[in-house]
This record gives C-alpha cells, sequence and structure tokens, in this order.
C-alpha cells in the first residue's frame, strides 16, 4: 500500500468519524464522506467496498485495541467472570468517553445489520468465543453469547450518561449467570 493509498484510507475513515459525530447514520452519505476527505467517490468503494464497511473498518481501528490486551490475556483455564469482566472493563472505559459512546452505538448498529465478514481478528468470531464455555455444547454457547453481547451492546449504546454502579453490578451477574448455567 502506498502512503498516498493509505493517506486517503485514513483521512475517509476520521471524516466519517467526523460526519457520524455529527449527523446520524442515515444522514451521512458516501458522498458525504469524499467530499470532507477530498477524495473521489470511488476511494470508498475500492478502500471499503460499501458505507457499512467503512463503518465495520473504523470500529476494527477505533474499539479493537480496547479490547486486544484484557481477552489476549485470558487464559484457557479462566472463568466466566473473567471474561465477562475483560469485556464490560473496557466497555466502561470507552463508555466514558462521547466519541466512545459515537463507536458503541455504531457498534450496535453495525452488528445488528451488517455481513460479519467486515469484522477481522479472532474475537470477533462466535466460535472464538464459544470455546470459552466448554461446559456446553457449541451451538448452545453460540446463542448464549449472542444474547449476552445483544444486552450489553444495547445497555451501553442507548445512554449517553455514564451507567450508575449497581447498574453494571447487574449486567455484569446477569451475564454471568446466563453463560455460565448449565
Amino acid at each position: 500500500m502506498t502512503q498516498t493509498t493509505a493517506s486517503t484510507r485514513d483521512r475517509l475513515l476520521d471524516c466519517a468519524e467526523s460526519l457520524l459525530a455529527m449527523a446520524p447514520y442515515e444522514s451521512v452519505s458516501v458522498r458525504s464522506i469524499c467530499a470532507s476527505a477530498d477524495a473521489n467517490v470511488a476511494a470508498v468503494h475500492y478502500h471499503f467496498g460499501t458505507k457499512e464497511d467503512l463503518v465495520a473498518a473504523l470500529l476494527n481501528e477505533r474499539l479493537a485495541p480496547h479490547w486486544a490486551q484484557p481477552l489476549d490475556a485470558l487464559s484457557d483455564s479462566a472463568d466466566v467472570a473473567d471474561v465477562v469482566d475483560a469485556i464490560l472493563t473496557p466497555f466502561l472505559r470507552v463508555h466514558a468517553d462521547p466519541l466512545g459512546r459515537l463507536h458503541l452505538r455504531l457498534l450496535a448498529r453495525v452488528v445488528d445489520d451488517a455481513n460479519q465478514s467486515s469484522w477481522h481478528g479472532r474475537w470477533f468470531s462466535l466460535d472464538t468465543w464459544s470455546a470459552l464455555l466448554p461446559h456446553i455444547d457449541r451451538p448452545l454457547a453460540r446463542r448464549r453469547w449472542a444474547l449476552a453481547f445483544d444486552l450489553i451492546m444495547r445497555t451501553f449504546s442507548r445512554t449517553d450518561t455514564p451507567l450508575p454502579d449497581d447498574a453494571v453490578t447487574a449486567l455484569r451477574e446477569f451475564v454471568i449467570a446466563g453463560l455460565g448455567a448449565p
């Protein structure tokens, strides 16, 4: 990848992020992103494919680093509470920042709407998560993780204020109980 190509890609990501911070997802067009980035409309297609893939790339880049270290540090013998804490702690940190809240709202939307092939890395696969629940079969583990992530994302993406400690405790305990049940 050349420096010009990388800088166009980065400008597209930065401009999309800025525009999405100011306007609803539906109001931000590929044309407006390209105009803001001083790029040809074909640049989004070339670098990402679609607007949805651009947003997925933005979220991969901005959010994945928050979870990489805590999740990679989990041992194979980590219990469910350790795994849930490795998920929730970064959510709390990201949610504390207004731009982070935008990212979490976008994440909730993109995960609901998007094709999962846009996501990269081992922690974006339900199979990886399912392996952390060896006490139940894989299809059931996948369903439980899907429900857990849906609840966590909805909880964090629907409020612009910090969650009260009791709400975080209740969410944590509920998710642990749901994942850890026989």
